[in-house]
Formats: C-alpha cells, structure tokens, sequence
C-alpha cells in the first residue's frame, strides 16, 4: 500500500547529498572526490522495494562561486545513478539550488526560495512530481536539513554521518527546532522511515 497524504498526494524521502549520501568532502570540485557512503545504495533500495520516492535535494554554492562548472555537477550525479544502480538502486529525481547572493555569475546571484534551509526545493519536487510535503522525510547531516523540514512540515531525521555529529555535539544545543529522530547513517534512517510507515499503514487500515 503506498502511503499518500489527504489529497491522494505520495509521501517521499527528501534526502540531502553530501554527508548523507556521499561522503562529506566539502565542495566535489573533481569526480575523483565523489565516494558513496557505506550502506547507502543498500539503504535506498529498500525505499525502493518499498514503492517509497526518494529525491535528492542539494545546495550547491559551489557552483554559484564558480569552483566548478555545472557540467562537472551534471557529471557528479550521473556518476552517483550509475553507483547506485550497480547496487541495484535509485533516485526518482535530483533537486539542486545553484544560487547564492554573492555569486561569480549573475544568472546564480539570488536570495532564492530554493536555499536550504528554504523549502523551496521540497515544494519544486513535489509539484512536479506529486509528493505530499507533511507526510514525507527530510534526511540530511546539516541542521539546514532539519529547519528544512520544519518549514515544509515534514519530518525530520538528522544522521551522524558528514557533519551530523558536530552538528549533533555543537550547534543542534542551541537550536530551538530539533531533529524528529537521529540516526547514526542512511540505513538506520531508512529502517526508522519504514517501521513507522508500516504502523501509519497499519493504523489506516484499522480505521478503514
């Protein structure tokens, strides 16, 4: 049964990129710096299996910064379906933000909506492809991810993987909004996601 929200809309997983999917190498300035975290083509598999979307949403300041060209950001993520399809995974789509206020370029230069931790990605994604924000997951190693839940009314998940740890340790004491769970990598989230989807499921099956 596909979990779906008040208008027949899907719940999907929100997942950042860098530290949650790859590892944390600060900007992928060369296709060499990009490496799957462990686990993590396993872990998306079973959002698979499950008929669960996952969507890849990125800030990628670099970009705007001109650290690197966007055909090496396009590169990046072909390289990144081609990991995860050798594990037998996928993304149901890549969402990134290309901009920031002082970018090199002028056709990067915004204060956009679409900067985590702004919910403009999530909502781009789930217009185009049919996602409900409220019942859907944002999981990344930033508390920028966890703000960008709270901003779309998704549930958050923090991982201690990349920068999650430090954040954990260092900023998230002083944060007023919380991470709804913590996970130590992408599987464990992922196993969190799946038991409660299935008690959700089963509740509205009780209800039905």
């Amino acid at each position: 049964m596909k979990f779906k929200g008040k208008d027949g809309s899907r719940a999907a997983v929100f997942l950042d990129r860098d530290g949650t999917i790859n590892e944390q190498m600060g900007y992928i300035n060369h296709i060499c710096r990009f490496h799957l975290l462990p686990g993590v083509g396993d872990a998306i598999k079973k959002l698979n299996d499950a008929d669960i979307p996952v969507v890849v949403i990125s800030n990628q300041s670099g970009l705007a910064r001109g650290y690197f060209p966007e055909e090496l950001l396009i590169a990046v993520h072909e390289k990144m379906n081609r990991l995860l399809a050798d594990e037998g995974a996928h993304v149901d789509g890549i969402y990134y933000c290309p901009h920031h206020p002082e970018a090199k370029e002028e056709r990067f230069r915004a204060n956009c909506n679409c900067r985590k931790p702004k919910a403009g990605l999530v909502y781009q994604a789930s217009e185009e492809m049919g996602l409900d924000p409220e019942t859907s997951y944002v999981i990344g190693d930033r508390w920028s991810d966890i703000k960008t839940a709270a901003n779309c009314g998704a549930t958050s998940i923090l991982v201690r993987t990349g920068y999650g740890r430090g954040d954990e340790q260092y900023i998230g004491p002083q944060q007023e909004i919380q991470p709804d769970f913590r996970a130590e990598n992408l599987s464990e989230a992922v196993d969190w996601i799946l038991s409660r989807q299935n008690m959700l499921t089963v509740g509205v099956d009780k209800k039905a």
